[in-house]
């Protein structure tokens, strides 16, 4: 498990480089991909491997620790969310779907492209409720100040 949040950790980082984030935040945003991934190993121990809800929670956490970064760095939200969340990115499905596509297995290519649709939906899906009723609460909140 040590390994997974290592690989994690360092997948993260690798993404916060690339997409030239700025130096000062390529620590934290690296660290929530730890954070997310660890959090995924619990739900998947707690759901008995149900990708789906693990996958579900583990975005809304990402969702959750994006807004809070973005609060406490002064940076928008969706920077710390996609590099949190790379390391829940089913990248063994979609290449297990494209391979099966060139090589003219289309049952398998099926299986595989709906469970990375499955995934990806997961993803989308537990940071966009999060991100939703953030803002909600967030212009609710606003409004009763003034």
């Amino acid at each position: 498990m040590i390994v997974q949040l290592l690989s994690a950790l360092a997948g993260s980082f690798g993404f916060a480089v690339l997409f030239r984030l700025r130096k000062d935040f390529w620590i934290p945003a690296s660290l929530g991909g730890m954070i997310v991934w660890g959090f995924y190993l619990f739900c998947m121990q707690l759901t008995d491997e149900r990708n789906f809800i693990s996958c579900l929670m583990a975005s809304a956490l990402a969702g959750i620790y994006s807004e809070i970064l973005a609060k406490l760095l002064h940076a928008p939200a969706t920077i710390f969310a996609i590099i949190a969340v790379i390391p829940l990115v089913p990248g063994s499905s979609l290449f297990y779907t494209m391979l099966n596509i060139v090589n003219w297995n289309t049952q398998q290519a099926s299986f595989y492209c709906s469970q990375t649709i499955y995934l990806a939906l997961a993803i989308a899906s537990g940071i966009s409720i999060v991100w939703t009723l953030w803002s909600i609460l967030f212009i609710r909140n606003n409004k009763e100040s003034h």
